[in-house]
């Protein structure tokens, strides 16, 4: 019996890597460790979600798809495929959200109204049948960068999979510039795998925000939510987030305001799927800083890296939250290029259980590109932290926001889509003082033509590094860029800023690099099930 039990843990194992569901880090960021009869292999079958991008009339969403060489095709031949289709939204006409359940929203705040028009496809808690299934950014081959685009204040979320050689380091980026507005500004954001469990420090149910969660569903079952705001006394709300059911390849936007009837202006949102898993991103809009979307950040640990603040930002507001049950002090520290520094009236921060506290580090960066490194104080705490950053650049009302979440290290590889001949800059941090990480950086060909281009970056330990990346030679279109520690490199983070102004503003939105989690380790089965039949 014994030996039966070893054979199947070695098969689901193996199953692990077929579907892409095996994970390649620890709970707390940190890289398992290899059991001791292991290889690494890629996965063969991934997920992403896109949100509906922007309901402005004057907004414009371009997508770049991406898979890195690498993979081998699979044993019938076949080399994948890579696609995006478009899913349903559960809206009521007003503009607010049902948060299907069948509670309408008005179009102002999403509180007590009942919305303008009708019909089958504006009814709170109906799934709007999408207008087109063609799928957006079909990928035909690894290694070069698909793009489209679109300016409809109606387009979908987006679900859809990749398989074989198209499944490892599959990215898809969605950014959306708007010209006036509210939301006026850049909007980015690298689609997001399905899961069941979200965080996000910095979201906003204060007056001057206007903060969506995006629910999208990729599955043919429905998935049921559970929506939790705190505050810096804790919990906000009562059951208005509880039970919201999101219907199979569909979408539910739902305004954070109208969970709590206590305007709130730096808070925590967790996300959790009691059945089934979704994908979560927060569109938030400021009336004076614009808008940008807020992804989650990665899972609670006791150490956080957030890198990638511009040198020129004018404000920068640390959102963070101890969700466990024993408060955490932390040691504040911010990576520059020539080493680590405490903040000035920052040497500690305090975060007590369950509640949400937000420092306001100005202009931390004083002109110098850098990344904020939060670690226990004590150096043995085990306490969990998740937090955020929003950063803002510009002054007056020129100033453009965007947020820098919290994220995981690259171990292998990560993939930054949709960067052109202009406007880019990567940021590099290696955390650990006196672990230096050495990084390959591959610039692909581009979506229209060109020949990629690797340069290797050294970052000593405990600084940041921040470079304009290479360009493919004769680039013709957009291009992504590939990050990959070599062997024996310390750990490194690293974060993608695109810079585009608009009209004098500093329009700019910065994606984070995670592992992409292309490969997993598969133990080696200890036997063979077939001789079980004989």
């Amino acid at each position: 019996m014994k030996r039966t039990m070893m054979s199947l843990i070695g098969v689901a194992a193996a199953l692990g890597a077929v579907t892409g569901v095996a994970a390649v880090t620890a709970p707390g960021g940190g890289a398992q460790e290899a059991p001791r009869s292991s290889s690494r292999l890629p996965v063969q079958r991934s997920a992403l979600l896109c949100p509906a991008p922007t309901s402005s009339e004057v907004g414009r969403t371009d997508y770049t798809a991406f898979a890195p060489k690498g993979a081998a095709a699979g044993a019938d031949g076949k080399k994948g495929t890579a696609a995006l289709l478009p899913a349903g939204t559960v809206k009521d006409a007003g503009g607010g959200t049902d948060n299907g359940k069948g509670k309408k929203g008005s179009g102002k705040n999403g509180k007590g109204g009942k919305g303008a028009g009708g019909g089958a496809d504006s009814a709170a808690g109906q799934a709007v049948a999408p207008r087109d299934t063609k799928p957006v950014v079909p990928l035909q081959e690894a290694g070069k960068p698909v793009t489209t685009s679109t300016d409809s204040p109606d387009a979908p979320a987006l679900v859809g999979a990749a398989d074989g050689t198209l499944a490892p380091g599959w990215t898809v980026q969605q950014t959306t510039s708007v010209a006036a507005g509210s939301g006026r500004g850049l909007m980015g954001l690298s689609c997001t795998t399905p899961d069941t469990t979200f965080w996000f420090p910095g979201v906003s149910t204060a007056a001057d925000r206007q903060d969506y969660v995006h629910l999208t569903n990729p599955d043919p079952t429905p998935a049921v939510v559970d929506l939790q705001l705190r505050g810096k006394e804790g919990s906000l709300g009562g059951s208005a987030g509880e039970d919201i059911t999101v219907p199979p390849h569909a979408t539910v936007p739902v305004l954070l305001s109208t969970l709590t009837s206590a305007p709130t202006t730096n808070a925590s949102l967790q996300v959790v799927a009691r059945e089934g898993r979704i994908g979560a991103a927060v569109q938030a809009t400021d009336g004076k800083l614009g808008s940008d979307w807020l992804p989650a950040a990665a899972d609670p640990s006791p150490s956080v890296v957030l890198p990638g603040i511009p040198k020129d930002a004018t404000s920068v507001r640390l959102v963070a939250l101890a969700p466990g049950e024993s408060d955490a002090d932390l040691k504040v520290q911010l990576a520059t290029p020539t080493g680590l520094i405490t903040p000035a009236g920052l040497e500690s921060l305090h975060l007590k259980s369950g509640m949400t506290t937000a420092v306001d580090l100005k202009d931390v960066t004083k002109g110098e590109a850098g990344s904020l490194v939060l670690t226990p104080s004590d150096g043995g705490s085990k306490v969990p932290v998740a937090a955020a950053l929003r950063v803002t650049r510009g002054k007056g009302a020129k100033q453009e926001m965007a947020f820098i979440p919290a994220t995981r290290p690259v171990e292998q590889r990560a993939t930054a889509a949709d960067n052109r001949d202009k406007g880019s800059t990567l940021s590099l941090v290696a955390p650990e003082k006196g672990k230096d990480a050495k990084v390959k950086v591959t610039a692909s060909a581009g979506s229209g033509g060109g020949t990629p281009v690797t340069k290797t970056y050294t970052v000593k330990g405990g600084t940041s590094l921040d470079v304009t990346p290479p360009t493919p030679q004769g680039l013709k279109g957009t291009y992504a860029l590939t990050v990959e520690p070599a062997a024996g490199s310390g750990p490194v983070h690293a974060a993608r800023m695109l810079s585009r102004p608009q009209g004098g503003v500093p329009a700019f939105t910065v994606q984070t690099l995670p592992d992409d989690r292309g490969t997993v380790l598969v133990p080696t089965a200890g036997q063979d099930l077939s001789v079980l039949t004989k």
